[in-house]
């Protein structure tokens, strides 16, 4: 199994820089390129054009990368499918982005009753298909489960949704989303390695794809991952964690997609009773460019914090 996640890792990357020359000069034939916000950092204006979707580039690269390892493999069968029905679904976004020339694509009722919906899929997958039980392994015990029974299921609705949306509002700037990713990935991998766990394959496969991506999303970025890619880690992150039983150690490892899910509710709630901003924009790394950081350096800082992160994720278990 070691073996087949280092060949994972490679044929996901190869995978990715071969197709990725080609599929954005598609995108930018078809003119799908980046809507941005008006009120975005003036910075962010110089992108509008550079194409988006590229979340097409990491999910096909995962996919075939993964399905040389589905069979008979359930875990990995069930991450796939996660990760695929939310990258549909925010392929379903950008598409209409595009088409209509706005920033905005699906409705949030849209986007969130479709989430539900592969939230209820991911469910019921875990419960008859894997048959995985209701505890969870709680960070710095030793690796003891805690039971929560029928508490188990909301607490995966809302793991699933925060996560999800989490990891698309960190796709904000040039190689962040993917960055961050990355690592949380390569955490993964890591504990599937050392424990045997059958979802070792699409954990790797998901960090070859991701630093091939990179190549190309990094600073200055000649592609965008778009909602189709950020909905798609999402799935893919949390989905993970619930089949390898550590959802709670998304909020170690993944302190990156916490805080900037946080930055954007505190953001509304104190607008909403003050009508002022807390941040100078929100998310989070929107107010660190408008405080005068580089992109580049955002960038690093939220990478080295994950980094750090995943080591102390280490201790933990």
């Amino acid at each position: 199994m070691k073996n087949e996640a280092l060949y994972a890792v490679l044929i996901a990357f190869f995978l990715n820089i071969v197709i990725s020359p080609f599929i954005i000069p598609l995108l930018q034939k078809f003119k799908f390129g980046q809507h941005i916000r008006n009120d975005g950092p003036d910075s962010h204006l110089k992108k509008s054009g550079t194409p988006t979707m590229g979340g097409i580039i990491i999910l096909t690269s995962i996919v075939l990368t993964s399905l040389l390892f589905v069979i008979r493999n359930k875990e990995v069968q069930i991450i796939l499918f996660v990760t695929v029905a939310f990258g549909l679904i925010g392929f379903i976004d950008d598409y209409i982005k595009i088409v209509k020339k706005r920033s905005l694509g699906l409705t949030a009722s849209q986007k969130i009753i479709a989430q539900i919906i592969g939230t209820c899929v991911f469910a019921y997958l875990l419960k008859y298909y894997l048959g995985l039980d209701t505890s969870t392994i709680l960070p710095f015990s030793g690796s003891r489960e805690l039971e929560l029974g029928l508490l188990f299921w909301p607490f995966l609705g809302i793991a699933v949704l925060g996560v999800v949306n989490a990891v698309n509002l960190t796709d904000g700037l040039d190689g962040l989303a993917s960055g961050v990713t990355v690592l949380v990935a390569t955490y993964f991998a890591a504990i599937a390695w050392a424990t045997y766990s059958n979802v070792l394959p699409i954990a790797a496969a998901a960090v070859g794809s991701l630093l091939g991506f990179l190549l190309f999303n990094s600073y200055p970025a000649k592609v965008f991952m778009g909602d189709t890619g950020s909905l798609a880690l999402g799935g893919f992150v949390i989905s993970t964690a619930f089949v390898m039983k550590m959802p709670l150690f998304i909020l170690i490892v993944g302190i990156i997609y916490v805080i900037e899910n946080i930055s954007v509710i505190l953001q509304v709630a104190y607008f909403k009773k003050t009508r002022k901003r807390l941040f100078k924009m929100a998310p989070i790394h929107h107010h660190f460019e408008l405080s005068g950081w580089p992109e580049t350096k955002v960038v690093t800082v939220f990478c080295v914090i994950t980094a750090i992160m995943c080591l102390i994720g280490l201790i933990a278990l």
